[in-house]
């Protein structure tokens, strides 16, 4: 649920194209999709399928035949984070995600200290597994709880149970020293007392990153053609939002992005680098890519499907669409991201990153400045209080 760029791409707009200049390129990431999950989640509108047999070794085959075929895009800069996203990557056995991270080192600049983040489900948790992956090079671990009831875990469909859930978050915060708890609140059923259980439990395990997002209906999944009964309103779950930020806030946990909280020095740098416009190298199925150059800014889609992704890795060529933003493109691009951040970014930032003068966004600053929704310091682009309530709101003034 971390992997922003699927946000941001459905977004984009079919204008043409006009040249970009900038005069440094920003940080660049990796994110790497492994598809498959052990069931599809009702909810999930993710390209993540149920497999019969998982092709592993294949999979890495194409995984590093994209990979080397990324290299001229992005040759001699350093990667300062990795993200292996899904799906399930947890479902890999840890033999496997040291290859991929070995394949990684050989071809790429990696940073020594990178941040190299495995998502996992506690469905597949085993102790020897977990500190495997320790082991191959994975130093942050974000865990897919979703919640510690188990009739909530039943009703969002997910394969583990309470008890799983508690095992698995209890070993992660043993091994790992930076680790992400992802939750859901607005369930099925859920009130103020169920979510003061979860949230509870959740902090109980001291986590230095908690992720709390609220269950939505998106198109395209079981839920939308058969919605769950008992989902809380809009006025339920905006008293559930500040329920999870006074518990959150009393457990020392900063409120950094809308729906990330955590301690000093565990910022999810993956997600920071997505949500203040750099740039990330996507590869895997369906994985999506934003890259800079002196004169462009790309979006690259690869193939969505696992067997015409492998298929097309294999032979060389595994991007399926590749789109140059352009200039109309390109404020909505940056202010999607950046107003998702409590902090926001600095004014400056906007020109590093869009090669665009801050004169291109005036009249949607106007707008947003007299509605109250954007914060007066000149210097600074980041949300008021009542643009983070309205944030839907904010980022379409910029839509053009």
């Amino acid at each position: 649920m971390t992997e922003l760029a699927r946000i941001s791409a459905a977004s984009l707009s079919r204008r043409g194209t006009t040249s970009t200049t900038l005069t440094q390129l920003p940080p660049l990431s990796l994110y790497v999709h492994l598809p498959w999950c052990l069931r599809k989640c009702p909810y999930c509108d993710f390209n993540s399928h149920e497999f019969d047999e998982l092709p592993e070794q294949r999979y890495l085959d194409a995984l590093r035949a994209d990979l080397e075929a990324s290299v001229p895009l992005v040759w001699g800069r350093i990667v300062q984070t990795v993200f292996i996203g899904g799906g399930t990557p947890s479902l890999f056995a840890p033999e496997s995600i040291d290859r991929l991270l070995t394949d990684i080192r050989a071809l790429l600049r990696l940073s020594p200290d990178a941040e190299i983040t495995l998502e996992a489900n506690p469905g597949t948790f085993e102790l020897a597994r977990f500190r495997g992956f320790r082991e191959a090079g994975v130093n942050r671990l974000s865990l897919g709880i979703q919640s510690f009831d188990e009739q909530k875990l039943k009703a969002l469909g997910r394969v583990h149970d309470r008890r799983q859930a508690l095992e698995a978050a209890g070993a992660v915060a043993d091994l790992f020293d930076t680790f992400n708890l992802d939750l859901m609140y607005a369930l099925p059923g859920q009130d103020a007392a169920g979510l003061a259980a979860d949230l509870a439990q959740a902090l109980s395990f001291e986590p230095p990153h908690l992720s709390y997002y609220n269950l939505t209906i998106e198109p395209n999944t079981l839920f939308a053609s058969r919605p769950p009964p008992g989902l809380p309103d809009d006025d339920a779950a905006a008293d559930m939002q500040e329920q999870i930020e006074a518990a959150t806030s009393g457990a020392g946990l900063s409120h950094y992005e809308v729906s990330a909280y955590a301690r000093a020095g565990h910022r999810s740098r993956h997600n920071l680098n997505y949500w203040q416009f750099g740039d990330y190298l996507g590869i895997g199925a369906g994985a999506h890519g934003k890259l800079s150059f002196h004169d462009r800014i790309e979006r690259t889609a690869r193939f969505r499907h696992p067997t015409r992704y492998l298929e097309a890795a294999l032979a060389g060529d595994a991007i399926e669409t590749r789109r140059r933003l352009s200039s109309a493109d390109l404020p909505f691009e940056f202010m999607l991201n950046a107003l998702r951040l409590t902090e926001g970014v600095s004014a400056a930032q906007f020109a590093e990153r869009t090669g665009l003068s801050l004169a291109a966004i005036s009249a949607p600053l106007a707008r947003a400045l007299e509605r109250g929704l954007l914060d007066p310091d000149p210097s600074v682009l980041r949300p008021s209080p009542l643009g983070t309530r309205f944030l839907n709101d904010l980022q379409q003034l910029f839509l053009g």
